[in-house]
């Protein structure tokens, strides 16, 4: 046999070896000069001016902080209030499970009036759980108006009450207690005077979350509490003119929707009686006609509704509404 066909082979054997072997990795290229610029100092100019000196009447004034003092004597005009809602909810169980519930790291509110608040020379006393320039986690996924999650712009409040429950004669709801009430309406009456919230902003969790939530249910005594100054409520004598009005003329399916939007509940205006509306409508019924909560288009509903929006959103919005 020749040697030149072994030759051969060895050297295709060794080209395919090379044939098979990757390039090496280019090195890569460091720009030192550029991380020495991230790492250099920029310059500082010195003063030129010494600082003001504060006279002691008013350093006196000035907030210490750590390491440094802050001057409020002057206050911008571009802010307004973070807190903008009030929402109110019942527990579903006792005293027990209401703050195991609430300090337990998942749920928190602001306030907790528990079944039997305490009483301090002659006032009621009130558990706060979370103070009020903190967020707490009482809303969960909700909406009101143009805003969604509530947690961030509300002030929540827990009352402890059983809330539904079944019984042989069907659905049965807790009431709330007198001390319950008294010291409800002294609490939310304080915080809406300090943060000026808006009557239309006083709610209940069903309402920011229909149909996912329904407390403080139907037995939440919310004309008594817009009697003492905290909430809306309509006018009875408005709404006798709507409901004479509405009788021969109701509000089409996409007029209630959008006079639901007017007042807050985020529905579409689809032009059908459909699942979102009726949680919506369910909702306003439970915090202004609890008598029937089941979301059915009834006049009495649009004309409660007509007649609220009138009081507080003006009857331009009651024009808008019955176009």
């Amino acid at each position: 046999m020749s040697k030149f066909p072994l030759i051969g082979l060895a050297v295709a054997l060794i080209l395919a070896g090379c044939a098979s072997t990757p390039a090496p990795a280019p090195s890569p290229v460091v720009d030192t000069d550029a991380i020495d610029r991230i790492f250099s100092n920029v310059p500082v100019i010195d003063d030129a001016a010494p600082p003001r000196r504060y006279s002691p009447a008013q350093g006196a004034a000035l907030e210490r902080r750590s390491g440094y003092r802050v001057d409020r004597s002057v206050s911008s005009s571009g802010q307004n209030q973070r807190i903008r809602f009030l929402v109110l909810h019942y527990t579903g169980g006792d005293d027990t499970a209401a703050f195991r519930a609430l300090t337990g790291g998942n749920v928190s509110a602001h306030y907790l009036v528990t079944a039997a608040p305490g009483e301090y020379q002659n006032q009621p006393v009130v558990m706060q759980l979370v103070n009020e320039d903190k967020r707490a986690w009482h809303a969960g996924v909700s909406a009101w108006g143009d805003r969604v999650n509530l947690n961030d712009t509300s002030i929540g409040i827990e009352i402890v009450n059983r809330g539904h429950y079944n019984s042989p004669d069907g659905l049965v709801w807790d009431p709330y207690s007198r001390a319950q009430i008294e010291l409800v309406t002294a609490l939310t009456r304080d915080i809406v005077n300090r943060y000026n919230i808006a009557p239309e902003n006083v709610l209940g969790h069903s309402d920011i979350a229909p149909g996912r939530k329904v407390d403080p249910g139907p037995f939440f005594p919310w004309q008594r509490l817009h009697e003492a100054g905290v909430g809306a409520w309509p006018e009875r004598h408005v709404v006798t003119r709507y409901q004479r009005e509405l009788s021969t003329a109701p509000l089409s399916m996409a007029q209630l929707q959008r006079a639901l939007g007017v007042w807050g509940y985020p529905v579409a205006v689809t032009g059908t009686h459909d699942e979102p509306t009726r949680k919506a409508l369910g909702a306003f019924q439970m915090h202004f006609r609890p008598a029937d909560t089941r979301g059915n288009v009834d006049v009495e509903s649009q004309a409660i509704l007509l007649a609220l929006i009138e009081r507080y959103h003006g009857l331009a919005d009651v024009r808008t509404v019955r176009q």
